[in-house]
């Protein structure tokens, strides 16, 4: 049994729903991994042998379909579940819409309308480090999250050691010369007139390129973390985001938690959860997981 975790709570339910069970302007955070508009059913790998086919045909059982008539008709899809958990997150919430090359862009532009172009904070580029495939032209190998803040006093746990990394070697022999009475070696620098301390134990802040959070971690089966769930999202990228934007005892959604890597993230991490999702079989590889991993969760009625 995990030692501290927090209350997660899962349901069979379309992401524009989710307000049915979780109280307005209440989550810290939403998590929102919605479908790509990739084209294609994407399987899920559930015995020995069977691949988590892009195709029309996958060799597992279908988790869901991401096909669209036209980018109009999915982001239509999208803009309605956009604004339904926009209305759920708190004054200090954010919403991390994560998404790829083919709609990042125009829901972008969709999530300016939704929730205020000023509202927008940044983005974070992932490379999930799987390679380049194509043949005519880059390989797109990153993906893109949206980040939208509720207010201008939303969360943000810049000290956290998952937003830290250490300084480069050059940078702690060059300028980390002194030490304060506890012996910690730092450097200070004068910004407008301003001096800030900083230390070389706390290392410095990763930035919005995230390039060491592997999604083979959580796509292959010889890891224990594998649900063999297709798009299934590392644990440690999910780690990562609830920490940044949630507070311990917060609640965290998710509207579409396909393997529930959010749910066992901020369980993990002590936050509450409340995840969702229109698939029987995501809801079935969800809550396996949390009951495998000694998170037993709460069913929504």
């Amino acid at each position: 049994m995990i030692a501290a975790i927090g209350s997660v709570r899962v349901v069979k339910s379309d992401a524009c729903h989710l307000g049915r069970y979780v109280e307005p302007e209440s989550a810290e955070l939403a998590y929102v991994d919605p479908p790509f508009s990739v084209g294609v059913a994407f399987g899920a790998r559930t015995k020995k042998n069977e691949v988590r086919a892009r195709s029309n045909e996958a060799s597992g059982p279908v988790a869901y379909d991401d096909k669209w008539e036209s980018i109009g008709d999915y982001l239509a899809w999208l803009e309605i579940r956009l604004r339904a958990i926009w209305q759920l997150l708190a004054p200090t919430g954010t919403m991390w819409l994560h998404l790829d090359y083919r709609a990042v862009h125009e829901a972008k532009l969709l999530c300016d309308t939704v929730c205020g172009r000023s509202r927008a904070i940044g983005e974070v580029i992932w490379s999930p480090g799987n390679g380049a495939k194509s043949r005519n032209g880059p390989g797109i190998t990153h993906q893109t999250l949206l980040l939208y803040a509720k207010s201008d006093e939303f969360i943000w746990n810049r000290s956290d050691v998952m937003l830290r990394e250490p300084f480069a070697e050059t940078s702690l022999a060059m300028h980390f010369k002194q030490r304060d009475e506890q012996g910690r070696a730092f450097r200070e620098r004068v910004v407008n007139g301003k001096a800030y301390r900083y230390f070389a134990d706390e290392g410095r802040a990763i930035g919005s390129i995230w390039a060491d959070c592997p999604a083979m971690i959580a796509n292959t089966p010889i890891h224990s973390e594998a649900t063999g769930y297709p798009t299934q999202k590392p644990l440690k990228l999910l780690e990562r985001i609830v920490r940044a934007s949630s507070s311990p005892g917060g609640l965290v959604i998710d509207p579409f938690c396909g393997s529930g890597t959010t749910l066992h993230a901020a369980a993990i991490s002590g936050r509450r959860a409340v995840g969702c999702d229109i698939g029987a079989l995501a809801v079935e590889t969800t809550t396996n997981r949390l009951r495998k991993a000694g998170i037993p969760p709460h069913p929504l009625r």
